[in-house]
């Protein structure tokens, strides 16, 4: 499973790496807000631990814009702002969880299980459209072109996570965890049989839209254009 800690403290960002990837976790780092656009728009990440007070964009600007666009990663914010007011605002904002300054590792480590025990299936029924597919989750439902075809709920929890994140490689680990959940045990051949029914979707709806197979990775939503 993978991490984005985006944090000002260089001491602290190490320090919070360093202990996730002990609890086997893969934790990428980023220490300036608006570098935290590039990271978030490039890879696609099962949890987003999140500053509040960073340089150049703050923390909740970039959980707002994460929101407006869609992208319904949990996010914790870890911040020194800790009135009820402050608190108010960040969850208000779309942060999954808030955790004060100075807190305990072990708490944060509980609260980042919490998050990710929880599958795709909790998170909005947005309708989503790319390119020249529109998706509605409600009714899992797929239109292209062709005409509009019925998903089971694992197709179609399998089609929001890639139209959610066009052009950007999602591992087998990401793929599991954020559609079966962390306590899942998923078969890979299971897996390859869902991209295989979803391949299918996508082409009875005549969609330009395919998923390509990362050798050694996992899988991608290719829109035919260059890399998102």
């Amino acid at each position: 499973m993978r991490i984005l800690i985006i944090e000002d403290d260089k001491k602290q960002c190490w320090l919070l790496q360093f202990r996730l990837e002990q609890e086997g976790y893969q934790a990428d780092t980023c220490t300036d807000g608006r570098d935290a656009d590039h990271y978030l728009e490039r890879s696609a990440y099962d949890l987003v631990l999140l500053d509040r007070m960073l340089p150049h964009k703050d923390g909740l600007t970039i959980l707002r814009e994460m929101r407006k666009r869609g992208d319904h990663t949990p996010v914790i914010m870890l911040t020194a702002l800790g009135e009820l007011g402050d608190k108010v605002t960040g969850l208000d904002c779309g942060a999954d969880d808030y955790l004060v300054k100075p807190y305990e590792t072990d708490e944060l480590l509980a609260r980042i299980r919490c998050l990710l025990r929880r599958p795709a299936h909790l998170e909005s029924l947005d309708v989503l459209s790319l390119c020249d597919v529109v998706y509605k989750p409600e009714e899992n439902q797929l239109t292209g072109p062709a005409g509009t075809c019925t998903l089971s709920q694992k197709e179609g929890e399998l089609m929001r996570l890639f139209l959610r994140n066009p052009g950007q490689t999602l591992s087998r680990q990401t793929i599991q965890t954020r559609v079966w959940g962390v306590d899942y045990e998923t078969l890979d051949g299971n897996l390859d049989n869902y991209i295989y029914f979803i391949r299918r979707r996508l082409k009875n709806a005549g969609s330009t839209l395919s998923i390509k197979t990362v050798r050694g990775v996992g899988y991608k939503l290719d829109t035919g254009a260059d890399d998102v």
